[in-house]
C-alpha cells in the first residue's frame, strides 16, 4: 500500500478482511446478530485507507483511546501486567467487534460503570489473563461514516494459552454486561508460518 492510499494516524486502525494481510483467518462466527462475510486474511493498517483494496470483503475502523470505565487502581494494575501485541510467540489472534444496544447507551456513565465492573467484573476478569493474552481496544462509535460496531478488540496469545483465552471470553460473555450486546462477531486467526 502506498502512502497515497493510506492516511497515517497513530491512534486509528483499519482492519481489512480480504485476500492479503499477515493473519490467516481460520473462522468467522456470529456470536450475536449478523456475521461478517467469511474471508481468507486480515490486514491491520495503522491509519485509514482511502479505498478498500481488491478482494476486501469488509473494512472496520477504530481508534485507541483512554480507558473509559477503569479506576486509577485498575488502570495501574492493567499497565503493570499487560504486554504489547505482536510478541513472537503470540501466533494466535482474535478480532472481536461488538455493538451494544440503545439501552446501554441510554445509561449514564456511572450506571454503565456499575454494570461493567461492579457487577460484571470486566476488568477483574481481563487482568486474570494478563500477560498471557494481550489486547488492544478500538472505539468505533464516534467515527465518521457510521461504523457497524461500537468496539473492535484485537487479542493475541500463544497457542499454549488458547484455553485461557477461551475461558476469558466465556466468562465475559456470561456477564450482565453482555446482555446489552446486540451484535458480536468472533474472528479467529493464525499468523503465517505457523
Amino acid at each position: 500500500m502506498t502512502s497515497q492510499e493510506c492516511v497515517t494516524n497513530p491512534r486509528l486502525f483499519t482492519f481489512v478482511g480480504g485476500t492479503t494481510g499477515l493473519w490467516r483467518i481460520t473462522s468467522v462466527k456470529a456470536v450475536v446478530g449478523e456475521s461478517l462475510a467469511a474471508t481468507q486474511r486480515l490486514d491491520i493498517i495503522n491509519g485509514t485507507i482511502l479505498l478498500a483494496p481488491d478482494g476486501a470483503q469488509w473494512v472496520l475502523r477504530g481508534v485507541t483511546s483512554n480507558e473509559r470505565y477503569a479506576t486509577r487502581a485498575e488502570k495501574s494494575l492493567m499497565v503493570a501486567k499487560q504486554t504489547a501485541l505482536g510478541r513472537p510467540d503470540a501466533t494466535c489472534a482474535a478480532l472481536i467487534p461488538i455493538r451494544k444496544n440503545a439501552q446501554w447507551w441510554g445509561l449514564t456513565q456511572d450506571e454503565r460503570r456499575a454494570i461493567f465492573e461492579d457487577r460484571s467484573r470486566h476488568v477483574q476478569i481481563g487482568v486474570r489473563f494478563l500477560p498471557a493474552v494481550a489486547r488492544r481496544l478500538h472505539h468505533c462509535r464516534d467515527l465518521e461514516g457510521g461504523e457497524p460496531f461500537d468496539f473492535v478488540t484485537l487479542f493475541d496469545y500463544a497457542p499454549a494459552d488458547s484455553a485461557a483465552f477461551e475461558e476469558m471470553v466465556a466468562e465475559l460473555r456470561a456477564s450482565e454486561e453482555w446482555k446489552f450486546v446486540d451484535r458480536e462477531v468472533d474472528i479467529r486467526m493464525i499468523r503465517d508460518g505457523v
